[in-house]
């Protein structure tokens, strides 16, 4: 199923790379013109910082970190009697 509106975003994206010999720097250079020629305002933000998320850190030493608690419940018990 193709959509119009993708398939014309993809061409006018094809044609303008080709215009510049699929070279990205050059690419970019072009949209950082066009965006000076405009004369609109364009911001830009520094990266945001990530916290690590302690939460998802196993308890147990002996268990891998991807295993949560939630995971430990889940699992049936072992059998002593096996």
């Amino acid at each position: 199923m193709n959509d119009p509106v993708v398939d014309e975003v993809r061409n006018a994206r094809d044609s303008h790379a080709a215009r510049f010999n699929y070279d990205l720097d050059a690419i970019f250079r072009d949209i950082k013109e066009q965006e000076r020629k405009s004369g609109r305002t364009f911001l830009s933000f520094p990266p945001r910082t990530v916290e690590p998320n302690h939460a998802s850190r196993s308890i147990s030493p002996d268990l891998p970190t991807s295993q949560t608690a939630s995971a430990r419940e889940a699992a049936p018990a072992a059998d002593p009697q096996r």
